[in-house]
């Protein structure tokens, strides 16, 4: 553990990872072992080293806490308010992850307990400030679903109309109208179709797509 004073600020990075799993769109937490809020719940994430820059450390410290690695990491915001963290004066860099959940392999190490999934929607009592965090994380990813690719981090390689309707209501939060989706999904221009198919229930079967570039 790192002796903190009082006189000196430090820099941290923590990630808040998505995905969608049992069809719910959840966020990874890990369980602290040490003080402060020792038993409580926080976004995973550490002190940034001397010899590596706030990429390196936010994917350093996901792996050591959680055993996640290779995964899409976009920085999100800078948080620095005096009193976010009761031991010294902590500066942290935030990013945004996400996983497809045929990825998930976790493990906690280090100065966590347990590394677990938990509905973005039913939280527990969150650490240091990072309740707002999640907040801020998933209204970027709001944001960016509904003008990039981000989606196909979250998606299989190959996946249905119908599927990728289901990822953005999971993330929204709320119900699309098939029509308007599909349209909607034809001006951005992002997916590319496959000449492969597949069953849905018991209807005919449906097309498969891929996101360009990826």
């Amino acid at each position: 553990m790192i002796s903190l004073k009082n006189d000196r600020f430090y820099l941290a990075a923590d990630c808040v990872v998505f995905t969608i799993l049992h069809k719910e769109l959840k966020i990874l937490l890990i369980r602290r072992k040490n003080e402060p809020f020792r038993g409580r719940y926080a976004l995973p994430g550490g002190f940034v080293e001397l010899h590596e820059n706030l990429k390196e450390a936010a994917l350093r410290e996901l792996a050591e806490e959680t055993g996640v690695k290779n995964i899409f990491l976009e920085q999100l915001h800078t948080y620095s308010d005096v009193k976010r963290d009761p031991r010294a004066r902590i500066i942290s860099v935030a990013y945004l992850a996400l996983i497809s959940a045929d990825d998930l392999k976790l493990h906690a190490t280090t100065d966590a307990e347990l590394a677990q999934w938990f509905s973005v929607y039913h939280l527990p009592e969150l650490g240091f400030d990072h309740h707002t965090i999640v907040e801020d994380a998933l209204q970027r990813l709001r944001v960016k679903l509904e003008t990039t690719n981000i989606a196909f981090q979250l998606m299989p390689d190959k996946f249905t109309l119908s599927e990728l309707q289901n990822a953005y209501e999971i993330i929204l939060d709320r119900k699309l109208d098939k029509r308007n989706f599909r349209k909607k999904q034809k001006e951005l221009n992002l997916l590319k179709e496959l000449q492969e198919s597949k069953m849905e229930g018991a209807h005919r079967p449906a097309k498969l797509f891929y996101f360009k570039g990826n």
